[in-house]
């Protein structure tokens, strides 16, 4: 199989190229072009990019995800994230390719104390969440397609809330942290792992895939210090707390982005593992690479 990946210059699509080759996948058989490479916003580029490469699965890993940014840089985001993906997608119905999505938890409005399954109906609050949701149904649209909902995502290859909390503990003695946002932490190893099963199937459809179990960001933040050995204290605040003391605006996010796993058990996947557990790799991980 041959496959074909964007946004391999940020933390998700270096993994699943990683991950590819680690599976024995050759180089030859993997194209990952850069966004100076190819423009995935420009038709004609794509069209002529995947039919000369021909690859049977395609990872559309890129994305504009400036959350705040993309309020004020609205007609941008909208060209990536909506446009980029209808583009793909044409190109991936010419070559008869599978075509996996990456979207996120920012599609619900995060009202819901439950976990949202797989076809709750979607409310995105931010300019961010409503395109990602506009790039679903762009997907939805072609019948070899999986929709991957993903949140907190954090990888070696690229800015994350890990390692800006690291560099934050090193000047100051207390952080705030956010306490009343719930979520699952994401590393980009485990989900990786993942896209690549998915990518061996026809197990189309949509899934929701982070690391198991649910935390705050304030609890995410405790159990980071706790792996590095930081003593840093933590100073748990509530959004509107940690507006004011940021001192800009923030676009809206959803306040529980608990994500039900039922569509990867039914369809005979391995879950994640715990997001204690990815986070301690993730940290010796770090460790290894020099940046702790």
């Amino acid at each position: 199989m041959k496959y074909f990946i964007t946004g391999v210059g940020g933390q998700l699509g270096f993994d699943v190229k990683r991950e590819l080759i680690q599976r024995g996948v050759p180089e030859s058989d993997i194209v990952s072009p850069r966004s100076s490479e190819l423009d995935i916003t420009n038709a004609e580029a794509v069209e002529n990019y995947v039919e000369n490469f021909c690859p049977d699965v395609i990872f559309h890993c890129a994305a504009y995800t400036n959350v705040d940014g993309a309020e004020s840089d609205a007609e941008n985001c909208y060209k990536i994230n909506v446009e980029g993906t209808k583009n793909l997608v044409r190109a991936a119905e010419q070559v008869d390719a599978k075509i996996i999505y990456i979207s996120t938890d920012y599609v619900f409005d995060g009202e819901n104390p439950e976990p949202y399954k797989v076809n709750d109906k979607a409310n995105p609050q931010s300019v961010y969440g409503k395109t990602k949701y506009e790039g679903e149904l762009a997907v939805q649209k072609y019948p070899k397609h999986f929709i991957v909902r993903i949140a907190w995502v954090f990888g070696l290859n690229g800015h994350n809330f890990v390692k800006t909390m690291l560099k934050v503990a090193k000047n100051h003695a207390e952080v705030s942290v956010v306490d009343d946002q719930i979520g699952s932490p994401t590393y980009t190893v485990d989900l990786a792992r993942f896209l690549a099963d998915l990518a061996e199937s026809d197990k189309y459809g949509v899934y929701h895939a982070t690391n198991e179990g649910f935390c705050s960001w304030a609890d995410f933040t405790e159990e980071i210090y706790r792996d590095a050995g930081i003593g840093t204290k933590i100073k748990k605040v509530s959004t509107e707390e940690y507006i004011k003391i940021a001192g800009h605006p923030q676009a809206k996010r959803p306040h529980y982005s608990k994500l039900g796993k039922d569509s990867i058990e039914k369809n005979g996947f391995d879950k994640l593992p715990t997001w204690q557990d990815a986070t301690k790799r993730y940290i010796d991980e770090l460790r290894k690479e020099g940046e702790l």
